[in-house]
């Protein structure tokens, strides 16, 4: 119960639903009886077969509908096709096909009857013949007012085809950054992905996007792409059901997904007003492209009319929206400060101002698509944890998104706050009459102290046990040396932010001695000097603090690197699958529970 209210309040008051022509908007189920045509009219003007009872046997093509989507499942081709329904007519958005264990295709219906025709859902059971003349079976089912189509496999069915053109695939990342991948960069024919649970095809020039949805994030997926140069497109996906069920889901609005301009190193600091309009309101994200082939997430500022500041909504709603200045400023523990580079005007229009910093250079296009909804998100729109949500359940969904985990925390005060609190006082000569305050401030700040260098700590053990780790894999696969060598090279990256930095972090109990020797020394002390004495002690102390948190933003910045990397060297290279996954679980339990200056979500 505690965990069903929790994700009523993230994810909305309510399903989406269709809000289009009442005439098509609940469930239906079609026998066409001779082959359907490419374009689907669903009015009434048909000369199909409505049924109204299960176990009905199909004669021809058969169309069901939820108002959102429609499917048809066509004999001639023995593809299940999912079209996007619109106030102006329906469109086929992708195309789902069986394969046997062997990679065979279906391809033709050898029988096709529905199993289920209620209020809720329709089930449709069929069974396919390969050109070897092999049986897959499956089960396909759609629900009430749902953007998705789920396959249950039957015997013989392995895999699943998804068919889905467009350039662009991506691998969102609840945790770090997301993965993008870019047909035209990649020369490949297919490549493996890390993806767990999830994976998105952009499609139809920006306006709809196919998400295919697994429950386990164990299953295989291969990308499969075609063409040359600038003309490379990615085809689709190939799922393993491995006895699990799977959903095709359909995003479709006018520009429901956006790719920028390619940009240049030369775009660092340019305001630049993108060609683009969120169709609704929600949680967008927008994958940056890095010049070392990484990606960088960040989610869009909105705008309300009238205001000049800006929201930012915070990840899986973990805390209060935050207002931003009208000018953006921002401050990260790695890349300082700088204007934050992505925002929509009051009109909904995109702007982005891609980061002017040494250590972070975009190049190539920037996507955006719809992450997460917010309160004011229309009930009729989908994002893509809405579809998270609504095909594998609330349950999966605690597990996979992980909700308290990212909730940022800030512990004590901050070393720069208790230098605030402390000089204002010994200023204006108060430090008798303010002692209590005093004292918790200085308890306040050596929690604070305590609570960063633990996380600090985190990193640097999750460093030594993943070195240890990569050690005996060198021994074991000694033709993995090149991407093992690569992955130990990034995580020695934390000992040597370490070391860095370990100086002028002191320890926890350096930072006690010195509040105990301010408490005896300072504390009750009004000499003319008193107030030098503690601006004294305050310098030291924001030198560690801040020392402190730039180095467990380092080392943070290092492992969601290592996390995305292995995930990219995974779909080269298949063979270093199993210990790149490992990497990536382990990468993900480090980064749990961050630190607030840690700047998880930057």
């Amino acid at each position: 119960m505690r965990w069903a209210l929790v994700f009523s309040v993230l994810f909305g008051i309510g399903i989406p639903t269709f809000a289009g022509d009442a005439k098509t908007r609940g469930l239906a189920v079609w026998d066409t009886r001779t082959p359907a045509p490419a374009l689907l009219r669903l009015n009434g003007k048909n000369n199909w077969q409505q049924l109204d009872k299960a176990n009905d046997v199909f004669k021809g093509d058969a169309i069901v509908s939820n108002g959102r989507i429609a499917v048809v499942l066509r004999r001639g081709d023995a593809i299940m096709e999912i079209h996007a329904i619109r106030t102006d007519g329906a469109v086929a958005r992708s195309r789902a096909r069986l394969l046997s264990a062997a990679g065979e295709p279906a391809v033709s219906v050898d029988r096709l009857m529905l199993v289920e025709n209620g209020k809720t859902a329709i089930t449709l059971d069929a069974t396919f013949r390969t050109a070897k003349g092999g049986a897959i079976s499956a089960k396909f089912r759609i629900k009430r007012g749902d953007v998705a189509l789920q396959v249950e496999p039957g015997a013989g069915a392995s895999k699943l085809r998804v068919d889905c053109p467009g350039r662009f695939v991506i691998l969102p990342d609840f945790f770090a950054d997301d993965i993008t991948i870019d047909a035209t960069r990649l020369p490949l024919d297919s490549v493996d992905l890390p993806s767990e649970n999830f994976v998105l095809h952009p499609t139809a020039n920006g306006d709809a996007i196919t998400l295919c949805v697994f429950e386990n994030r164990g299953q295989d997926i291969k990308v499969t792409m075609t063409g040359k140069g600038a003309e490379r497109q990615v085809t689709g996906s190939e799922i393993t059901f491995d006895k699990r069920k799977v959903w095709v889901a359909v995003l479709d609005a006018p520009q429901v997904w956006h790719a920028t301009p390619d940009l240049t190193p030369a775009d660092g600091g340019k305001i630049i007003k993108l060609d683009w309009r969120m169709p609704y309101v929600a949680q967008w994200r927008i994958d940056f492209h890095r010049d070392n082939d990484l990606t960088d997430s960040w989610e869009m500022l909105l705008q309300e009319r009238g205001f000049r500041t800006y929201t930012r909504h915070t990840w899986l709603g973990a805390a209060d929206p935050e207002t931003v200045a009208a000018d953006r400023e921002h401050w990260n523990t790695v890349l300082g400060s700088f204007p934050y580079p992505v925002w929509s005007d009051s009109d909904g229009v995109g702007y982005i101002q891609p980061i002017k910093n040494r250590f972070l250079v975009f190049t190539g296009p920037a996507l955006i698509y719809p992450i997460h909804r917010i309160k004011e998100t229309p009930l009729d729109a989908y994002t893509v944890v809405d579809v998270m949500r609504n095909t594998l359940g609330v349950g999966p969904c605690e597990h996979i998104l992980d909700v308290p985990s990212h909730k940022e925390n800030y512990i004590g005060q901050a070393t720069c706050g208790v230098r605030d609190i402390l000089n204002p006082i010994y200023e204006s000569k108060q430090q008798k009459a303010r002692r209590s305050e005093i004292n918790k401030t200085l308890d306040d700040g050596l929690i604070f102290v305590k609570h960063i260098r633990t996380r600090i700590n985190d990193y640097i053990a999750f460093g030594k046990k993943m070195r240890v780790y990569l050690a005996e894999q060198r021994k074991k696969h000694p033709d993995l040396t090149e991407f093992i060598d690569e992955m130990d090279k990034l995580t020695a990256e934390i000992d040597a932010k370490h070391a860095f930095r370990v100086d002028r972090i002191k320890t926890p109990e350096h930072v006690a001695k010195m509040m105990a020797e301010f408490r005896k020394n300072v504390l009750d002390y009004t000499g003319a000097d008193a107030v030098d004495c503690c601006k004294d002690f305050t310098k030291a102390l924001v030198v560690i603090g801040d020392n402190q948190d730039e180095l467990s933003g380092e080392c943070r910045w290092v492992v969601k690197t290592l996390r995305q990397r292995a995930g990219i060297r995974m779909a080269l290279d298949p063979r270093v699958t199993p210990i790149a996954t490992e990497i990536r679980l382990r990468t993900q339990e480090v980064m749990r529970n961050p630190a607030w200056h840690e700047m998880p979500r930057h």
